[in-house]
């Protein structure tokens, strides 16, 4: 019994030791911040390790990891997560809100062609990549993914399918994605993101397609080979507005977790996620200027 005692320890050991070093902060603001750096659990209020958020959720069916998408410690963390999950289990896929599914055959023959050890120049232009998503933060991910046994999924829509649904908005059904309380927050948070310019017109297609967006993830995510992991944008993985909404519509019973990288100042409540990691923050942008001047 004692052997068998100190050899788990041993492992236990052994797998800290072989976990990547976490990485250096990135973003200028929020350095001296009392938030940063912190993982709570938003369940219990527990602060946690690196370690112990690692050990919560490696056993989790699904993972849903929400970003601020032009947050570089958001990315350097996610790539960590990445390999520090691929250090306690066998990854079963990971999926990118940043690829659709008109590219899903580019990243496949790509995939195969690293792991049979041939070199590719130029892979933003082999994957088709999306301008709109800066390929200096997410390139190392893909760059690890593809170099792994396990598939790269894309988990949004197709352009064509965005315009179609922006034209004609399709039925949803499910009595949690559809309630009042969900579209409340939702139209509000597009109305922000968009300066309070749209017309009132153009709201309902604006909250079809991002509702959309999330049930295409949630069928993504049950057609995934298992342990999977998404990445995507904090309000499409937020527990009470997002993906896991679509998931139970869908008859989905797996316990997914949902952390939430955010910045620091950021509140984040235990309705939206199971954890959050602080992290610093870019400097404040008035992008409503940038909006207005273009």
């Amino acid at each position: 019994m004692r052997v068998l005692l100190v050899l788990a320890v041993v492992l236990l050991v052994g797998c800290q030791a072989c976990l990547p070093p976490l990485p250096a902060w990135q973003s200028p603001e929020g350095r001296e911040h009392a938030e940063l750096g912190q993982i709570v659990d938003l369940r219990t209020g527990q602060r946690l390790s690196p370690q112990q958020l690692l050990e919560h959720l490696a056993p989790a069916p699904r993972v849903l990891v929400g970003e601020k998408h032009d947050n570089p410690d958001h990315h350097a963390l996610q790539l960590w997560l990445l390999q520090a999950l691929e250090a306690r289990r066998r990854q079963g896929s990971l999926l990118l809100e940043m690829l659709t599914p008109e590219q899903q055959s580019k990243v496949d023959a790509l995939h195969a062609r690293v792991l049979g050890g041939q070199q590719v120049a130029d892979l933003p232009a082999a994957l088709a990549w999306q301008k709109g998503w800066p390929w200096a933060l997410y390139g190392p991910i893909v760059r690890h993914a593809l170099a792994q046994p396990y598939p790269l999924l894309a988990a949004n829509l197709e352009r064509a399918q965005v315009r179609q649904i922006y034209r004609k908005r399709p039925p949803l059904t499910g009595p949690l994605s559809t309630a009042a309380a969900v579209h409340g927050p939702l139209l509000a948070q597009i109305e922000t993101s968009h300066c309070d310019k749209l017309p009132k017109s153009q709201l309902p297609a604006m909250l079809a397609v991002q509702q959309q967006r999330d049930r295409r993830m949630a069928t993504a995510l049950l057609a995934a080979p298992q342990p999977s992991l998404l990445f995507a944008g904090i309000f499409h993985v937020r527990r009470d507005l997002g993906v896991p909404l679509h998931l139970a519509d869908l008859g989905d019973s797996a316990a997914s977790l949902v952390l939430i990288l955010a910045e620091v100042g950021q509140p984040v409540g235990a309705a939206a996620a199971d954890f959050v990691w602080f992290t610093p923050a870019l400097p404040r942008r008035d992008y409503c200027a940038d909006f207005a001047g273009s």
